[in-house]
């Protein structure tokens, strides 16, 4: 036999304090029209009972959602645990509480993650979208009547709400930054340019030599995922070049890329190039010289997405009439910040 008790509801606490629902509707919402013998007579059985009301309700009333949802890759990311702080910071402002689960990137595992919390009637969800993610599913979700505000990439298929940094912009700056201390042979390094953010850096990296003039080699690309060729087995084949056929500078494309090529680099005999990196890392500016990086802002873009989730919230409760579709969307962008500590100002 199960021994788990309900939870008391309001109608419970009218009952045993032998008052009416709304005599204790009134109590609970601090309304001083109710006498001090029948307010203690309900404080009374809220206490016997443990009663605990849900403010669901109420909070829509007002316009504050109840639960939101966050869905991002890697909860142990830093760049994705200082984003959700953020969320985290605006939802309690509000008195609304945040529920964050990681995709690990998987799409089948972020649908699940996503199918999860509108069962439970989370009032919104900010979402870093995966690869392959069903997109037909999200749209319907979002006109079944939860707003979804989606970071770090966009869905493909449809507008809506986003929050972006700059990723073409800041690579295209951070690569500039290399040809301008006189490098023109600069090898772009990642993890995987299926990634979208990834390969936003990879485009901006070839349209910074393309406005310097300087030709595009494939065979300074490199992405240890895809490639089928470990990071450390290609850094070998490019320290057997000539010395005049060997990349001056490398251009990491995430933090994950940077660790790897500096692990790879202490364990190789090349002689260490000029280095910039897309995105911080923990102990950058440590490591003598300290890594030069193109830093991103999940801070503000963490911010940027629950104030924009929040004003969709608000306008539903409101009732508000929506925007035309020309003006319904917003896609924010969030600019970079190259800091330069060393290792990338190597001059020629």
């Amino acid at each position: 036999m199960s021994t788990t008790r309900s939870r008391a509801t309001m109608k419970d606490v009218a009952a045993h304090a032998g008052v009416g629902l709304a005599t204790v509707s009134r109590v609970v919402n601090g309304d001083p029209n109710v006498s001090e013998h029948t307010r203690a007579m309900v404080h009374a059985a809220i206490a016997s009972l443990d009663f605990q009301r849900n403010d669901s309700a109420r909070l829509l009333r007002q316009g504050i959602a109840a639960s939101i949802g966050v869905i991002l890759d890697d909860m142990a990311d830093p760049f994705f645990s200082t984003l959700n702080r953020a969320v985290e910071n605006e939802a309690t402002a509000r008195s609304t509480l945040s529920i964050t689960a990681s995709s690990n990137n998987e799409a089948s595992h972020a649908r699940e993650l996503i199918s999860a919390l509108c069962a439970r009637r989370v009032d919104g969800l900010i979402v870093a979208c995966p690869r392959g993610i069903d997109e037909d599913y999200l749209q319907k979700e979002i006109a079944a009547g939860t707003p979804m505000v989606f970071v770090d990439r966009a869905p493909l298929k449809f507008d809506a709400d986003t929050v972006l940094s700059d990723n073409f912009g800041g690579a295209f700056d951070g690569v500039t930054h290399l040809i301008a201390h006189g490098h023109q042979r600069i090898a772009c390094l990642s993890d995987s340019s299926k990634l979208y953010t990834v390969n936003q850096r990879i485009l901006g990296y070839r349209r910074a030599l393309e406005s310097a003039g300087i030709p595009y080699n494939s065979d300074w690309e490199h992405a240890d995922l895809t490639a089928g060729v470990s990071l450390e087995e290609w850094l070998k084949k490019i320290s057997s070049l000539a010395a005049d056929e060997q990349p001056t500078a490398f251009f990491c494309t995430n933090s994950r890329a940077s660790v790897a090529v500096l692990r790879a680099l202490r364990n190789s005999e090349a002689t260490w190039p000029a280095i910039l990196c897309f995105d911080d890392f923990e102990l950058a500016d440590v490591i003598e010289p300290g890594i030069s990086v193109v830093a991103q802002d999940p801070t503000a873009m963490g911010e940027l997405a629950a104030n924009l989730l929040f004003e969709r919230l608000g306008q539903r409760s409101a009732k508000q009439p929506q925007p035309d579709q020309q003006q319904k969307f917003r896609n924010s962008v969030v600019k970079t910040k190259l800091i330069p500590r060393g290792s990338a100002e190597i001059v020629l």
